[in-house]
C-alpha cells in the first residue's frame, strides 16, 4: 500500500468516525466522553473471544476477535479527535501512522491485550502503536482493518437508525448477535461490485425486518 492511499484511508475513517459521532450527538466533542473506558471494556470482550478460561474448552473466534479490534479502533479514533479538535489533518495522520513491524507485539496474545488495557487505564488515552501490535498478532492488515471499519461503521449507523439510543433496537436476531450477522454479510459480499456500504446496509435491513416480523 502506498503512503498516499494509506493517508487517504486514514482521513476517510477519521471523517466517518466524526460523522457517526455527530449522528449520536451533534456536539459530541463537548461531551468529553471517556473513550479510554470504552476501550478497556472492549479489551475484556476481546479476551473472551480469544478464550482464557482454563477450566473449559474454548476456541478462538478470529472473526469476532477482529471485529472487537475494529470496535476499539472506533473508540481510538474518537479519542484522538476529541483530545485535540484543533489538531491538523496531517498531525492526525502522523499520530496514527502505521509501521509495518510494530515493536509492541507479544508472543502471547492475552498478555498483549492486558498490556494494552493497562496502558489505556494509566494514560486514559488510546495508543495506536500498541493497538497495531495487537492487529499484527491477529494478522489484521491495515487494508483489512479499513474494510472491516467501513462494515462496522455501517452497522453502527444501522443501529442508530433503528433505535439503539432509545433502547428499541434488537441486537439479537434469529439467535445471533448483529455482529455475527455482519460477519456473514461481509463474507457473502466481499467480492460484490458496487457501493459496499449500501449493499451491507440493505442486507442488514432485510435480515432485521425478517426477524422483527417473525
Amino acid at each position: 500500500m502506498t503512503t498516499s492511499l494509506h493517508n487517504k484511508q486514514l482521513a476517510a475513517m477519521l471523517q466517518m468516525q466524526d460523522n457517526i459521532n455527530q449522528r449520536i450527538h451533534s456536539a459530541w466533542r463537548d461531551q468529553q466522553h471517556p473513550w479510554y473506558r470504552a476501550i478497556w471494556v472492549e479489551c475484556a470482550e476481546l479476551m473472551d473471544h480469544q478464550g482464557w478460561k482454563w477450566w473449559k474448552k474454548q476456541t478462538p473466534n478470529m472473526e469476532q476477535i477482529q471485529l472487537e479490534l475494529v470496535d476499539i479502533w472506533h473508540f481510538g479514533l474518537s479519542d484522538l479527535l476529541q483530545r485535540d479538535p484543533l489538531i491538523t489533518e496531517k498531525e492526525k495522520l502522523d499520530a496514527l501512522s502505521l509501521t509495518p513491524n510494530s515493536p509492541h507485539s507479544y508472543s502471547d496474545f492475552l498478555t498483549g491485550i492486558e498490556h494494552f488495557a493497562n496502558l489505556t487505564l494509566q494514560t486514559k488515552q488510546f495508543s495506536a502503536p500498541h493497538f497495531f501490535g495487537l492487529c499484527q498478532q491477529t494478522n489484521l492488515t491495515f487494508e483489512a482493518l479499513y474494510q472491516l471499519y467501513i462494515s462496522k461503521n455501517v452497522l453502527n449507523l444501522f443501529r442508530q437508525d433503528h433505535g439503539y439510543q432509545s433502547g428499541e433496537y434488537q441486537k439479537n436476531w434469529s439467535g445471533k448477535e448483529d455482529n455475527e450477522h455482519l460477519s456473514e454479510i461481509v463474507a457473502l459480499h466481499q467480492n460484490t461490485e458496487g457501493d459496499w456500504q449500501k449493499i451491507i446496509y440493505a442486507e442488514l435491513q432485510t435480515r432485521y425486518e425478517t426477524q422483527c416480523s417473525a
